[in-house]
């Protein structure tokens, strides 16, 4: 069959299953793995902080803890265009384009990694570009979405973001591994010898072991080569969705041309709210947010040309329905909590469990001494994405089946519960001196929020399709997982604010109440007796 496809109506029978159905799988196929790499590229900053502390990078553990928010921010920032790629320039045309773009900061942050004598702003600009893996997960979506019939949207979906979501959980556990040896021989650059104690999946790697922490990049071009080349062959641009996509040129420059336009809000932003000598510091988080998704709106609708313009305004149309900025914030809750903690999780064990926190009866002051018998955040800090991922699909079928809000519902009691519970643990661990006694309390209470954030992420898929119309649907899965990411940004800030103050616990708490509040505009919008769209 051709690249381009004029005729798609999957909610025929006949059609499905005489030609849909094969078409539609194999572009979900296709699209899996590409969309797992542009996880993996994206948030590979969490696990790449944590080996930069352990060589001795001169970098505080604020600044560390600060490259992964930003390409948290970044990758989410990238979402708010990429929601809009599909109807665009096409499917096959974006997916195939935007994997090809990981290949730069994948190299880029390689090359980076072989010189901790370079200033922490290269470190940062590395990061940055990372961000275009975020945006990777808006276009896949809202492309696979329109492949399937809406009876089968819950499922495919949960398919398509929770095997892709493997990529957090295939980053953590590879890229320790990776590590480890000098898998491009010369080609890869020397090792660097670790000053603290290490780790992966099978236990620590003491200190004095040499490391290629530059693999953490380089690794992935062996899988990006291969996959940009089945996207560009074997996916479809789906001519219903897609009617003014023009030729592929055409589309890889619209493409092109609102990235950069995204860039441009995240980097000046971003200018504002980092501490000198990178930046300025004159925005807090909760300021510097809103007015880069703001002025990434405003640059997109200024700027755009041609066809691409008026399809904008038109995919703009979303925003005057209510529905979209309830479905914003339920989605926050569950994709915005999996990459949040997936980002937090790894350097957050290492600060709160890979010190003793003593107190001085004197002056009343904490110190904080390195502990021996702390656990390698690389041995376990895969474990909850893993579970969260592994679950993703379960979620969709069962609100197929159950319904999307019901579930989610559900899942949200879990997660007020967990995340209090959580907040208890790290304040008892931050002022312990021996806090790897309560590690295996604080890892499964994580494991049930990533969990919850799981079956949650599939509800929410399955509630969109229910409420939106197949044109409206795909732009507001791209819009709801672009703000989503932000928790990318969110959580390490936060997490990062409270540690520094001492009082980690208020991170989870805060947390917590925003998961109730979301709790309740749940059940006022599509559970109650009285509820405009009853769901179920």
């Amino acid at each position: 069959m051709s690249t381009n496809i004029d005729q798609w109506d999957v909610e025929d029978n006949h059609f499905w299953e005489s030609t849909g159905k094969k078409i539609a799988y194999r572009n979900l196929w296709i699209s899996v793995p590409a969309l797992l790499c542009g996880f993996a590229v994206w948030l590979m900053w969490g696990i790449i902080t944590v080996q930069m502390s352990n060589l001795g990078f001169p970098f505080s553990k604020d600044e560390l803890f600060t490259l992964t928010a930003i390409s948290g921010l970044a990758g989410a920032t990238m979402r708010i265009p990429a929601s809009f790629f599909i109807r665009l320039a096409g499917g096959r045309n974006t997916i195939f384009l935007t994997t090809a773009m990981l290949l730069t900061p994948a190299v880029g942050t390689g090359i980076a990694l072989q010189h901790p004598e370079w200033p922490l702003w290269v470190f940062q600009l590395m990061a940055l570009w990372s961000g275009v893996g975020g945006g990777n997960f808006a276009s896949s979506m809202s492309n696979i979405n329109t492949f399937f019939p809406k009876r089968l949207q819950g499922t495919a979906l949960g398919i398509n973001a929770g095997i892709g979501n493997f990529g957090v959980t295939t980053m953590q556990i590879l890229i320790p591994l990776v590590m480890t040896i000098g898998v491009f021989g010369a080609l890869g650059g020397e090792p660097t010898t670790l000053v603290k104690d290490s780790g992966w999946i099978f236990g620590k790697i003491p200190a004095g072991t040499p490391t290629f922490i530059q693999n953490a990049g380089f690794a992935w071009v062996l899988s990006l080569v291969p996959l940009a080349i089945l996207c560009y062959f074997g996916m479809n641009n789906l001519k219903t969705i897609s009617p003014d996509s023009e030729g592929t040129i055409a589309a890889f420059i619209k493409i092109t041309w609102l990235y950069t336009l995204a860039f441009i809000p995240a980097m000046i932003g971003l200018y504002l709210y980092l501490p000198a000598p990178t930046g300025l510091g004159l925005l807090n988080m909760w300021v510097a947010m809103p007015l880069i998704i703001g002025a990434t709106l405003l640059v997109m609708k200024l700027a755009a040309f041609g066809t691409m313009k008026e399809n904008i305004a038109k995919q703009f149309a979303i925003f005057k329905n209510k529905h979209t900025w309830s479905m914003t914030a339920l989605y926050l809750v569950t994709f915005g909590s999996f990459i949040g903690f997936s980002m937090a999780l790894p350097l957050s064990i290492t600060v709160i469990f890979g010190d003793k926190h003593l107190l001085d009866a004197a002056t009343g002051v904490w110190a904080h001494v390195k502990n021996p018998a702390a656990p390698s955040a690389l041995t376990y800090a895969w474990i909850g994405p893993f579970v969260g991922a592994l679950i993703r699909p379960v979620g969709g079928w069962i609100s197929d089946r159950l319904g999307g809000s019901i579930v989610t519902q559900v899942i949200s009691v879990v997660m007020v519960a967990a995340s209090t519970y959580a907040g208890y643990i790290m304040m008892q661990a931050y002022h312990s001196a021996t806090p790897e006694i309560y590690f295996t309390q604080f890892l499964v209470v994580f494991v049930v929020l990533f969990a919850a954030t799981g079956v949650g992420n599939g509800s929410t898929f399955r509630t969109v399709g229910v409420i939106f119309d197949r044109v409206q649907a795909g732009p507001v899965l791209g819009w709801t997982s672009a703000v989503a990411a932000y928790g990318s940004f969110i959580a390490p800030e936060v997490i990062k604010g409270q540690i520094k103050a001492g009082t980690p616990e208020n991170a989870m708490y805060g947390f917590a109440i925003f998961y109730a509040l979301c709790l309740i505009l749940n059940w006022w919008f599509y559970l109650r007796a009285n509820s405009e769209i009853k769901n179920p």
